[in-house]
């Protein structure tokens, strides 16, 4: 039985086959349309949603399965009277699959330790595999390739969004360029570099860290960029943290420094004035609702091999 709590232990051959699905599914959905038939998906949330909720929900329905969400704001846990282990311990006796989205990466850790069931991390402070995916799937469907891509990804380098990216484009030999202020509170973790430059010496990907925008972005495929105000930081940092990321704010000007072709990305939400101006979100080089989209097909593709992965 498989679980996806992190890119960081998914060989580039597993990535690869989730996107080659992923691929399937959204050619062809009608072939998939039975195929969580009298399965249930359990949708734990601690943090906010809109994509992750909708299009996995979506996704289980469409393949006759059923979804359940599942509030912990509203749960026993959030009182003192529930722990997470035994949340998970009991649920995996009553559904088939778990997806968690929550704070703490060691929470889905634990969950995936103990749960009788695959457990999916739909997003912690630590990393989002689920977005990386649906990522990767636009990023082929624009570009025709993953391997050799260049992505530039601006702004701030410590959150889950960086750290998913390190790892997912290290393992499918796609080189990347993280532009960031220096500092422990904006740059990914050091862990996670280390860890990530070590799988690039398998798959030939170029792992670059600079604080200067502009030589971030020089010969970049995709320039990426995501919130400068993730759910966990709190709102008193907000016009510090604007002031120090102005400079990484992707406009006009800097996507000029890219390929000619290149595309812009962005996992959303998004907010126009800020990460990014509303001229690149909005022009014809965004591909942000393309890649929305592609977040129901990879994670059908995500359910899909996980429900396959468990032992009958």
């Amino acid at each position: 039985m498989k679980h996806l709590i992190t890119l960081e232990n998914w060989s580039t051959a597993e990535l690869l086959e989730i996107v080659d699905l992923a691929d399937r599914v959204k050619a062809k959905p009608e072939e998939y349309h039975d195929s969580m038939r009298r399965k249930t998906l359990m949708m734990i949330f601690e943090k906010p949603s809109l994509r992750t909720r909708v299009s996995f929900e979506t996704g289980a329905t469409q393949m006759g399965g059923h979804a359940i969400f599942y509030d912990l704001a509203t749960s026993p846990l959030s009182s003192g009277k529930e722990n997470v282990a035994d949340l998970v311990r009991v649920v995996s006796r009553y559904v088939d699959i778990i997806m968690g989205r929550l704070y703490e990466q060691a929470h889905i850790e634990e969950m995936a330790r103990l749960a009788g069931v695959p457990v999916i991390n739909a997003l912690t402070n630590y990393e989002h595999p689920c977005q990386i995916l649906a990522d990767f799937q636009t990023i082929r469907e624009k570009k025709g390739a993953l391997k050799g891509i260049k992505l530039a990804y601006l702004g701030d380098g410590n959150n889950n969004m960086t750290h998913s990216l390190l790892f997912g484009c290290a393992k499918v030999g796609m080189d990347i360029s993280v532009g960031c202020p220096k500092g422990e509170e904006y740059e990914p973790l050091d862990t996670v570099v280390a860890s990530a430059k070590e799988i690039a010496k398998e798959t030939d990907a170029k792992i670059v860290l600079t604080s200067d925008a502009a030589e971030a972005v020089v010969g970049a495929d995709v320039v990426y960029t995501d919130s400068w105000m993730s759910y966990h930081i709190p709102q008193h940092k907000q016009d510090s943290r604007i002031k120090m990321f102005t400079p990484y704010q992707v406009n006009a000007a800097l996507m000029k420094r890219a390929k000619k072709d290149a595309i812009f990305m962005n996992c959303l939400p998004a907010v126009r004035g800020c990460e990014q101006t509303a001229e690149v979100i909005d022009g014809p080089q965004s591909v942000v609702f393309d890649q929305a989209e592609n977040r129901l097909h990879a994670q059908k593709a995500v359910m899909l091999l996980l429900l396959a992965s468990v032992k009958k």
